[in-house]
């Protein structure tokens, strides 16, 4: 039976840049399958930007708009500890500051709590308070969040199969 590898504590790739290890074996099915909705996820893709380049081809809805309005959509994912911040809410699910904190190795409480009011304030995460006693903030995922997240999944799979995260060993 071949089996794939996914790798999930950091090491050199071959590109440079780290991936977690150690490796996680996986049968060759299940790479398939991942494969198989990586591949759906492109097409749609595929469909999706051909849709947009129909529509954005005069006046104001130019190449120049597209670049300017993707760039602008993404903008929340380019800063550092964002990215990092909403993998592990999407992970790991709700978590309280400190556990956040515990979790993000590095993370200073002040830098926290600013990716986490700016995550908040563009609605990928909700701040959930019980008023307890004690009162508890925990921090999860908003839909959109979610959304986000599920949309990004396949890139992810995509980034870690092709750089090495992920492997067959045959």
């Amino acid at each position: 039976m071949t089996v794939c590898v996914l790798h999930y504590v950091l090491s050199l790739t071959p590109l440079g840049t780290t991936m977690p290890e150690p490796a996680l074996v996986l049968a060759a099915e299940v790479l398939d399958d991942v494969e198989s909705s990586i591949n759906s996820t492109i097409s749609n893709g595929r469909k999706i930007r051909d849709i947009l380049s129909e529509h954005s081809n005069n006046g104001p809805w130019n190449t120049d708009w597209e670049v300017e309005a993707a760039v602008e959509a993404l903008h929340v994912f380019g800063s550092r500890w964002t990215i990092e911040i909403l993998a592990t809410l999407y992970i790991a699910g709700p978590r309280r500051f400190n556990q956040l904190k515990t979790l993000l190795a590095g993370i200073s409480s002040r830098t926290l709590s600013d990716k986490l009011r700016f995550l908040v304030e563009e609605g990928l995460v909700i701040r959930q308070v019980d008023d307890g006693p004690p009162v508890r903030v925990a921090y999860i995922l908003s839909d959109h969040g979610i959304t986000c997240g599920r949309l990004l999944s396949p890139l992810v799979a995509h980034l870690k199969i092709h750089l090495g995260s992920i492997i067959s060993s045959k």
